[in-house]
């Protein structure tokens, strides 16, 4: 038998994302971390399960970022999908600069004053910063109900 947690995402990486928005005093309850939890585990296995359905119906073994992209617009959050669309554009065309660069030659070298930039044959790149999340206000959401 599977163990519940896990399906779940770390607590500590949950906490981590949450605090990240809020102000530097303030405290997230156990309780609203595990209700996070649950809830962002449960939208990602709702969307995964989606995009993981269309590649079974193609044949397909493996599920990509644009497959998730699609998932999320079939299932309505097209705010979210634009977003990560993207997002795996600007990490593609990253990943073939960086691969164009380490065939030219030159070493790869973790620059020690940052983790996001690399030195290549004299060369510095900066890898695109992280996905961000960032709050709603209320009544300005695509996905909110009209009054």
């Amino acid at each position: 038998m599977v163990d519940e947690q896990d399906h779940l995402l770390p607590i500590a990486n949950v906490g981590r994302i949450m605090k990240q928005i809020l102000p530097p005093r303030a405290k997230i309850s156990k309780e609203g971390k595990e209700t996070m939890q649950e809830c962002a585990s449960e939208f990602i296995s709702f969307v995964t399960g989606e995009a993981s359905d269309k590649c079974h119906k193609e044949n397909r073994k493996t599920v990509n970022g644009d497959d998730i992209c699609w998932a999320l617009s079939a299932l309505g959050f097209d705010d979210y999908a634009e977003a990560i669309l993207r997002y795996l554009h600007k990490y593609r065309e990253f990943e073939r600069e960086r691969a164009n660069q380490n065939k030219v030659g030159g070493s790869e070298d973790k620059d020690e004053a940052s983790n996001c930039k690399y030195i290549q044959a004299g060369k510095q790149t900066v890898i695109p910063p992280p996905l961000e999340c960032r709050v709603i206000k209320k009544g300005n959401s695509s996905l909110t109900k009209p009054s």
